[in-house]
């Protein structure tokens, strides 16, 4: 398996959208990790119409120059739902119409019931997420997939970390994207990852960003993982 990311050109626009968009932050951030991270993606910062359809198209664009083949779309709750459906729209505005669905967090015992909604799941199913930390609603993702009898084939994400994450409290030497992709079998579509990030810092003619770039580095070269089994 391999991981599609976007064209250079794409990655770059899609962190300037991010940064101007605030959703990209600098600063003093801890993860879940426990880090302290110089930045922070958060994609709820996404928050009105014309964002999150800008944000759609990117996702759009991304998996289409992939080239990854799916039947259908799943959001995790909860930051999953909104890109799932928002993403449907866009690829259908392409011509590539395909059905959906996401989760509850919590079943319902009335109604129509369970913890799925939308389309039902089959085939291949591509899971659309903000980021991948340790890679957790990814496998509670896969479990659900594959308990309706579908096929979880690909992920996308706006943003790919590539810093390594954590088992039992303790670092390993392979991303949540990394396991993704070489334990769990699936194909990766990320938009954006941190070497992107740290282009458009380096490049950026604003020296405010430009003084970012070096703690974003320090953060990489400490956390970073192999980009050689990537």
């Amino acid at each position: 398996m391999v991981i599609s990311n976007a064209p250079t050109s794409l990655a770059q626009e899609f962190v300037q959208f991010a940064v101007e968009s605030g959703v990209l932050r600098f600063g003093e951030f801890k993860t879940k990790a426990g880090r302290m991270s110089p930045y922070f993606f958060n994609a709820g910062l996404f928050d009105d119409g014309a964002r999150m359809q800008r944000l759609a198209e990117f996702y759009a664009q991304a998996l289409l120059h992939s080239g990854i083949e799916f039947d259908m779309i799943f959001g995790p709750a909860y930051k999953g739902i909104p890109l799932a459906a928002t993403v449907a729209v866009e690829l259908a505005r392409r011509g590539r119409n395909l059905p959906f669905a996401y989760n509850r967090k919590e079943a319902k015992d009335h109604g129509e019931g369970g913890s799925l909604v939308g389309a039902p799941l089959k085939g291949r199913v591509l899971i659309v997420d903000d980021v991948m930390s340790a890679g957790t609603a990814a496998r509670e993702s896969i479990a659900l997939i594959q308990a309706a009898g579908a096929t979880p084939h690909a992920v996308v994400i706006a943003l790919d970390r590539q810093e390594m994450a954590t088992e039992d409290g303790r670092d390993v030497p392979h991303s949540a994207v990394q396991f993704v992709r070489n334990q769990l079998g699936m194909q990766v579509c990320a938009i954006a990852k941190l070497a992107d990030l740290l282009q458009y810092l380096q490049q950026n003619d604003t020296n405010e960003l430009r003084a970012h770039y070096p703690r974003v580095l320090a953060y990489r070269q400490r956390y970073g993982v192999d980009e050689g089994t990537m």
